[in-house]
């Protein structure tokens, strides 16, 4: 299916599961990935409503142009799905790495929509510091001037236009998406799922949102997060997104749990599966029963309202009838009064 934004965008998306949720479950993929690297969660949430989207310029999603290559312009049409695919749900948000950055840019640029709508975050291999802890598994000392390149490179892509990186040697991308992209081991036709995805994402979005992910900031405005329950996941092998992005990111929030997978890379969805799946389901949980509790508390306050304002409207017919009454007793003696004069 198809949904078309406020600027005219096309993004494709998918349901999955039961008509309705309690919660709906949103997954946001990753930058020059697609929605089919959540293939794994979507099974094991058969009995969940779910909903997976192409962010625009991914997957089967509309083109991304220069000038909409930017974080807040998927926190926009994150924001805008929601409200006509979800309109009525609440929903637990999952994203991974470019999702995760969505979903925090969301809530900074979206903050009453977010609370009104969201009950769960589930954050997997992201940042809220942009490129600031990536090493792409070389020294520190070595790092930035590997980013200088990269970002050089990136803002050459994005002005070719919309080829596609297929025509490159299949090893030699391949090998890049095996070093970034994964720990290890690396399963054969997980390597071979995210190549054949990157081999398809035009290179304007591949370098188009490289200056995007490079500059966002949201650390600070994490801690302004809803108290609701909050899951980060972290390959402890993650080139990319290294540990320090997901330690500082539940640091931000008192409410996250913090999981981090010893042999796992970037595609935590694939390679730790069982993990993200696991974290999902107790997060799931977690959002039902604050949303129980919440409700509870909601119902009981309304019973107490209810039993506050009767008791104000007896309160306060008695004391008008005694005034009425004395009044009359003051009016009729006054009166009385008056006529004996």
């Amino acid at each position: 299916m198809d949904f078309v934004t406020s600027d005219g965008a096309h993004l494709s998306y998918e349901r999955h599961g039961p008509a309705k949720g309690a919660p709906t479950v949103v997954l946001l993929h990753g930058w020059s990935l697609d929605r089919r690297v959540w293939s794994w969660q979507v099974d094991a949430l058969g009995d969940v409503a779910v909903v997976a989207y192409d962010a625009r310029g991914h997957g089967r999603s509309g083109p991304v142009t220069r000038t909409t290559a930017t974080l807040g312009r998927l926190a926009d049409d994150l924001a805008e799905v929601l409200g006509a695919v979800t309109p009525t749900d609440r929903v637990v948000l999952v994203g991974h790495s470019l999702g995760g950055m969505t979903i925090i840019e969301y809530a900074h640029r979206h903050p009453a929509h977010f609370a009104e709508h969201v009950c769960g975050v589930v954050l997997v291999s992201t940042t809220a510091e942009g490129a600031l802890h990536t090493t792409y598994g070389f020294s520190p000392a070595l790092a930035p001037a590997v980013r200088a390149g990269e970002l050089a490179g990136c803002w050459l892509l994005a002005h070719v236009g919309h080829l596609r990186p297929h025509w490159m040697p299949r090893q030699l991308l391949r090998r890049s998406v095996r070093w970034l992209a994964f720990g290890a081991p690396a399963q054969i036709e997980d390597l071979n799922l995210v190549t054949s995805i990157v081999a398809r994402t035009s290179l304007r979005t591949i370098g188009a949102f490289g200056a995007a992910v490079d500059t966002h900031r949201r650390l600070a405005e994490l801690a302004a997060l809803p108290q609701i329950p909050v899951t980060v996941l972290v390959g402890a092998r993650d080139r990319l997104t290294p540990l320090a992005c997901a330690t500082n990111i539940a640091a931000a929030v008192p409410q996250a749990h913090l999981v981090v997978c010893p042999e796992g890379g970037h595609m935590l969805p694939l390679e730790c599966r069982d993990e993200v799946n696991e974290a999902l389901r107790l997060t799931i949980d977690r959002a039902l029963t604050e949303m129980e509790h919440r409700g509870t508390r909601r119902s009981t306050d309304r019973n107490t309202d209810r039993a506050t304002a009767c008791d104000t409207a007896e309160t306060v017919a008695r004391n008008v009838s005694r005034s009425m009454s004395g009044s009359d007793r003051h009016g009729h003696a006054r009166r009385t009064s008056t006529s004996g004069q």
